[in-house]
C-alpha cells in the first residue's frame, strides 16, 4: 500500500471512530423512550456509511432479447444475522457466504440464460439482516459486534452484493420486509413496548443501502408499509414477509401453523405463492389454492434456535427461483447450499 493510500485509510479510521464516540454521546442523552435513540443511531450508522466512500457503480448488462422467451430470477436473501456468534458462524462468515450466495446466483442465472432472455432481478431481503444486542437475554454474549457495528457491517455487505449482483441484470427490484431481530426495544417478536412496529433495525439497513444507491440506473427499492410486502412479476404475485407472526405451530409442528396461516391470507390477499425465512430450516409446503409456501433457511450454522425450537439442523443457505412472468408460476427452484 503506497504512503498516500495509508493516510487517506488513517484518515477513514479516524472520522469512523470520532462518529462513534459521537454516537455515545448521543445515546446517552436519549433518555426518553422515543423515536431520538433510533435516529441517532441510523445517523451515526448513515455517516460512517459516508465515510467509507461512494459505491463503485457498474454499468449493468444489456438486455437480451435473442431468445424471446422471458424469466425472472428471484433472490431470498434473508436471516443473514450478521452480528451473530456460533461454533462455525461469525460475522466474517456471514460476509463469505453473502458473497458466495452472490456468486452462486449469477452462475445458476448464466446457465438458465442458455435457453431464456433473464434481464429482471427480485431480491427480497426477508428480514433478521443482523443479529443484534438485545433480542434474547445473555444475547450480548452471543455476537462479535455491538448494534452499531451490525448495522455499519449488513449496509456494507449487503450492499456490495446487491452491486455485484446489478451488473449482471438491466433491472433489479429490492422487496425489505422487517423481521423480528429488527425490533427496537422491549418485547417480544417483533412488537416493542418502546417503539412502534414500524421502528425496525431491518429497515434502517434498508434505508442507509438504498440512499447510498440511490442514483443506481437499475437498482429500485421498494420499502414496506407492513410486516409483508406483495410482489407482482407479471401475472405472478408472491407474497413475502419474514414469519415470526406465526405462533400456532399446533403440537410442536411449525408446518401446522405455517400452512394454516397461509391459507387464511390467501383468501383475503391475492398471491400464489409466499417466501418466507424465520424459521432457519427449508420447506415447501402446499396450499390449497395449488401455490405453495417456500421457507428459506438462514446464513447460520450451529443454529441454537433451530436446534432446540425447529428441531432442525439449520444447514445455511438461501433460495433461487426463476419465474415465468407470463404463465405466472415458478418454472425452476434452487436451494444455495453455503455450508
Amino acid at each position: 500500500m503506497s504512503i498516500r493510500k495509508e493516510v487517506e485509510q488513517a484518515e477513514k479510521d479516524e472520522d469512523l471512530a470520532k462518529t462513534c464516540q459521537r454516537l455515545q454521546r448521543q445515546l446517552s442523552k436519549a433518555t426518553e423512550k422515543s423515536a431520538d435513540l433510533v435516529q441517532a443511531v441510523y445517523q451515526a450508522a448513515h455517516d460512517a456509511s459516508l465515510i467509507s466512500g461512494a459505491p463503485i457503480i457498474v454499468k449493468p448488462r444489456k438486455a437480451s432479447t435473442s431468445r424471446g422467451h422471458e424469466e425472472v430470477a428471484i433472490l431470498h436473501l434473508t436471516d443473514t444475522h450478521i452480528g451473530a456468534v456460533t461454533p462455525s458462524f461469525n460475522t466474517s462468515v456471514a460476509e463469505r457466504r453473502v458473497n458466495e450466495t452472490a456468486a452462486k446466483t449469477q452462475k445458476l442465472v448464466s446457465i438458465q440464460r442458455k435457453d431464456h432472455d433473464i434481464n429482471e432481478l427480485v431480491i427480497i431481503l426477508g428480514g433478521d439482516l443482523i443479529e443484534q444486542t438485545a433480542q434474547f437475554p445473555n444475547q450480548a454474549w452471543a455476537v462479535d459486534a455491538s448494534t452499531f457495528e451490525q448495522l455499519f457491517n449488513a449496509a456494507r455487505i449487503i450492499e456490495a452484493a446487491i452491486l455485484n449482483l446489478a451488473a449482471d441484470f438491466s433491472k433489479v427490484t429490492v422487496y425489505l420486509t422487517p423481521g423480528n431481530h429488527g425490533r427496537v426495544g422491549r418485547g417480544k417478536g417483533r412488537q416493542s413496548l418502546d417503539y412502534e412496529s414500524e421502528t425496525n433495525w431491518d429497515r434502517i439497513v434498508g434505508r442507509i443501502i438504498g440512499e447510498r444507491i440511490e442514483k443506481h440506473p437499475s437498482i429500485e427499492w421498494v420499502f414496506p408499509e407492513s410486516w409483508y410486502q406483495i410482489i407482482t412479476i407479471g401475472a405472478y404475485n408472491a407474497l413475502a414477509h419474514h414469519g415470526d407472526t406465526i405462533r400456532s405451530f399446533g403440537g410442536g409442528i411449525p408446518a401446522y401453523g405455517i400452512i394454516k396461516k397461509h391459507q387464511a391470507w390467501v383468501t383475503f390477499m391475492d398471491f400464489e405463492d409466499a417466501y418466507v425465512g424465520h424459521f432457519h430450516t427449508p420447506m415447501q409446503l402446499p396450499m390449497a389454492n395449488g401455490g405453495r409456501v417456500f421457507v428459506t433457511p438462514s446464513l447460520v450454522s450451529d443454529s441454537a434456535y433451530a436446534k432446540e425450537f425447529v428441531a432442525a439442523t439449520s444447514l445455511p443457505a438461501q433460495r433461487l427461483h426463476f419465474v415465468d412472468p407470463k404463465r405466472g408460476r415458478v418454472t425452476a427452484e434452487y436451494l444455495l447450499w453455503l455450508d
